[in-house]
């Protein structure tokens, strides 16, 4: 019976019935969209949901059909999506709120490949086509009397290369972006008049394939390319009039080889205020951190970029001791990168050509890409002291510079036994730096990770890491994977890290440097995986907690953090296991984990997805015994007794070092896990408490690499030593304004061997302000440190009278437990409890505080 649809004699006859059996199957549907505010993002038979405003989206329905569909609308009259589908042949599948399918054959459509550009009229004409001028219409109106019926094919006045387009609500008029001439085109889908408005400014010199194009009901237009998943907004489209237009780029999205978009074009878009220091759409950005401020208002298009001599430190649990001892000898030296005395790197005649040294052995600089990006020079910026500290076997990085300014880097590392152990998003989150965004962008159609990173300056970064190891047959496969331990080991590899101020220069770089590759051996595969859906945004480190803000892309209700931690410089690794709910598309967790050094540690969302995976310390301690003659006998870093309970700016953990020298032996202590440096100029004073031998100088570097100094005799007695800034001696007047490393050294008086020890604890920058007398300045609840506990934790509590207390624990269930019942007598003020764990297994447990005042307090205690 379906053959006989192309007879129109039969047609007039059956319209009827076929109109009420359609009918029936759409009611018979689950419910429609309805003018949903998520597009919809479909890659071959999968549905992902994206918000415009952040970029971010998330699987909502994988494989929900056989066949491929492509050319996906949303359709106004009915509130469904719809596309086309690639099996089986000449059908429309049409897509409910709950992604339940139902699909239509139209004998009448030509059977003549895929058609992979698709959008819905207000009326509800389905309009389509794949190459060429040629498109069609059917009818998707169920109040039509056409409703499914094939309207026919109609010619564009001019042949278009497209890969998507949408209908704009405002004028009812197709638009799309052309590939190559990034022309915007404004298209009359009932006549085929195709009028170019322009070339769109933010795309220009891009060669991008537009597969997934919408509108907002404003007459916004976004685009979203391909290759990086970056969306770009034109503004106000039907007002454009062979005239100049406002672009920019909006968000950054996921990158796919197929892509399609659908949308409701009256649904509206949130959109950043740019000035006024809120977070408008709700993406987790505020005002110039948008990427949809970019150009707007006094935010920059261009921001610089960190220098390649900066980086490349291991991402393990060295990490935090490594960058010490790099950045203190820096420090010591004044050292900075000189860009003007720096090796300028030119292109020669053998670039692009093969190295001939072998596979195996190609020379680094040789896999540098160079006139790609627009630069106006390339210097060389090799960190060599990476040598001696990682796994590195040679390192090899440049700078290009418009100017004097950083437009990008890259990094290249030869190690010989495995993947270079630093990743570039772990290792600059645990430096202050924001991980915004994180995603796939694809090369030669192959997915890459890509993450977006704000550094404390406020420069942005667009970073990409990847590496290239030999196989068996003497070619390259490479790699790109968001955790370490996804690459195999024992082998060599070739490690990039590229990073620039912007996606597009970030993938020319990345595509050459393949080519380069490909000049030495063929690429015979590429392995990646998915980036994480859950990442933390940024944590930080302060006075007994780790803050962790995330980023919550797939709508988990819960992490698991694994990890290890280190309570100090020199002790051995604790492992930790915390489970945690979280809510929304941002959210903060908070660990108390008491005195605390480093935290390196993976949060995993759901079984199957990639974790995330971070390192978080606090400004790290180190060991100075760098002269000659100089042994150390003993040196520990210890945790501190309680949590700081004054208000000044604590330097953490205390000292215990023995040694011999005739010159000096010392320690040394980063305000910051950067070194860079921190204002604390509203302090006079520094306090600590020591015990020792003989003279003790006290140094404070600061950023521009003037010092301060002064010194005590130290006894064998504890006491407290007081130095207000008006005790040090300096070039200039002592501030306490941008100090970067405070240093304490044990000093041999007359050249001599001597032995020398110090006990050092409690230093602290203050005011000499009356401490805080309790540790929460709610002194109606309780408070445990630290929680989670592994031995012992204390839980305080403030009382207003003397009186007596009963403290009980219990567990989930409710069930009191007997051995950790305790009674004891009060004080006024802050009172505290001592609880052994004695036997208790690892979990979270109650605890109930009662006073004889009838006064209550309760909270949750963690045992891991």
């Amino acid at each position: 019976m379906k053959t006989n649809y192309t007879f129109s004699r039969l047609r007039e006859i059956l319209i009827s019935f076929i109109s009420l059996f359609f009918m029936y199957h759409t009611s018979a549907q689950s419910e429609p969209f309805n003018c949903d505010f998520n597009a919809y993002l479909f890659q071959y038979n999968d549905v992902y949901a994206l918000d415009l405003a952040s970029g971010s989206s998330y699987l909502v329905a994988p494989d929900i059909t056989e066949g491929r569909i492509n050319a996906a609308a949303y359709n106004s009259a009915d509130g469904y999506l719809w596309g086309y589908l690639s099996s089986p042949s000449i059908s429309l599948v049409s897509i409910g709120k709950d992604f339940s399918t139902e699909i239509y054959t139209i004998p009448e459509l030509p059977n003549n490949g895929n058609k992979y550009v698709g959008a819905i009229s207000l009326e509800g004409v389905y309009y389509f086509k794949a190459g060429g001028s040629s498109y069609y219409s059917v009818d998707l109106n169920p109040e039509s009397n056409n409703y499914l019926q094939y309207l026919g094919t109609q010619q564009l006045s001019r042949s278009v290369k497209i890969h998507d387009w949408a209908f704009n609500a405002v004028d009812n008029m197709l638009y799309t972006v052309e590939q190559k001439t990034n022309l915007l085109l404004r298209i009359d889908a009932s006549t085929g008049e195709v009028q170019n408005l322009g070339e769109v400014p933010i795309l220009s010199g891009f060669s991008y394939t537009y597969g997934a194009v919408y509108f907002d009901v404003d007459g916004n237009f976004y685009v979203s390319a391909n290759q990086t998943g970056s969306v770009y907004k034109i503004s106000s489209v039907h007002d454009i009039e062979n005239g100049s237009m406002n672009s920019n780029i909006f968000a950054f999205g996921p990158a796919a080889s197929s892509n399609d978009g659908a949308r409701c074009p009256t649904a509206p878009v949130p959109q950043e205020d740019c000035k006024n220091g809120v977070d408008d759409d709700g993406d987790g950005l505020t005002d110039c951190d948008d990427p949809s401020c970019s150009g707007v208002a006094s935010c920059p298009v261009i921001k610089t970029t960190s220098s390649a001599n900066k980086g490349g430190l291991e991402s393990n649990d060295r990490l935090a001791n490594l960058i010490s001892n790099r950045n203190y000898n820096r420090a010591k030296t004044n050292y900075t990168f000189n860009k003007n005395d720096a090796k300028k790197v030119r292109k020669s005649q053998l670039y692009g050509k093969s190295a001939k040294n072998g596979v195996s052995n190609i020379p680094l600089g040789t896999l540098v890409p160079l006139g790609i990006i627009g630069e106006s020079s390339t210097i060389e910026s090799s960190p060599d002291d990476l040598l001696d500290l990682t796994n590195a076997s040679d390192i090899y990085s440049v700078d290009y510079l418009n100017g004097i300014e950083n437009l990008a880097s890259v990094m290249v590392i030869k190690t010989e036994e495995q993947v270079y152990e630093h990743s570039k998003f772990i290792c600059d989150r645990f430096l202050g730096a924001e991980l915004l965004s994180v995603s796939n962008i694809q090369l030669r159609e192959k997915d890459f990770i890509k993450s977006i990173i704000k550094q404390p300056d406020g420069s942005l970064e667009f970073a990409l890491t990847f590496s290239a190891r030999v196989n068996t047959n003497s070619e390259f496969v490479v790699e790109s994977h968001w955790n370490i331990d996804a690459y195999p080991n024992d082998t060599a590899y070739y490690n990039f890290q590229i990073w620039s101020n912007s996606v597009d220069g970030l993938l020319l770089l990345a595509d050459e440097i393949l080519n380069l590759l490909e000049a030495n051996a063929t690429i015979a595969n590429y392995a990646s995986s998915t980036p994480p859906p859950v990442f933390v945004k940024s944590a930080s480190y302060r006075n007994g907690e780790v803050f962790l803000n995330l980023i919550n892309r797939n709508k988990s209700e819960r992490i698991n953090l694994e990890g290890g931690m280190k309570l100090t410089e020199t002790s051995t690794t604790e492992t930790i296991g915390v489970s945690a709910e979280i809510d929304g598309y941002l959210d903060t967790v908070s660990l108390k984990t008491g005195t605390l050094f480093d935290l390196g540690f993976r949060v995993s969302a759901g079984l199957g997805d990639t974790p995330d995976d971070l390192f978080v310390a606090d400004a790290p301690w180190g060991l100075d015994a760098s002269t000659t003659g100089t042994v150390v006998d003993d040196y520990m870093v210890l945790p501190a007794d309680g949590p700081y309970l004054g208000d000044g700016y604590p330097i953490e953990r205390n000292i215990a070092l023995k040694g011999i020298t005739q010159d000096y032996l010392g320690v040394y202590r980063a305000l910051s896990p950067r070194f860079s440096p921190v204002d604390l100029s509203t302090y006079k004073k520094l306090s600590f408490e020591a015990q020792g031998t003989g003279v003790l100088e006290v140094k404070l570097l600061k950023g521009d690499g003037t010092s301060y100094v002064s010194t005590v005799n130290l006894t064998e007695e504890l006491n407290t030593y007081t130095l207000s800034d008006t005790d040090f001696e300096g070039e200039i007047v002592t501030d306490f304004a941008d100090l970067k490393v405070i240093v304490f050294n044990l000093v041999a008086e007359n050249g001599y061997r001597e032995e020398k020890s110090m006990n050092l604890s409690n230093i602290d920058f203050n005011n000499r302000e009356p401490s805080v007398t309790f540790i929460d300045a709610d002194t109606n609840k309780s408070v445990v440190y630290p929680n989670p506990m592994v031995e012992a934790a204390s839980i305080y509590f403030y009382e207003q009278t003397n009186s007596t207390y009963t403290f009980d624990l219990f567990t989930m269930t409710g069930r009191r437990i007997g051995s950790h019942h305790l009674e004891g007598d009060s004080v006024s003020g802050q009172n505290s409890i001592e609880i052994r764990r004695k036997g208790l297994a690892p979990g979270l447990y109650l605890y109930k505080i009662k006073s004889s005042t009838d006064k209550i307090w309760s909270g949750r205690l963690i045992v891991r």
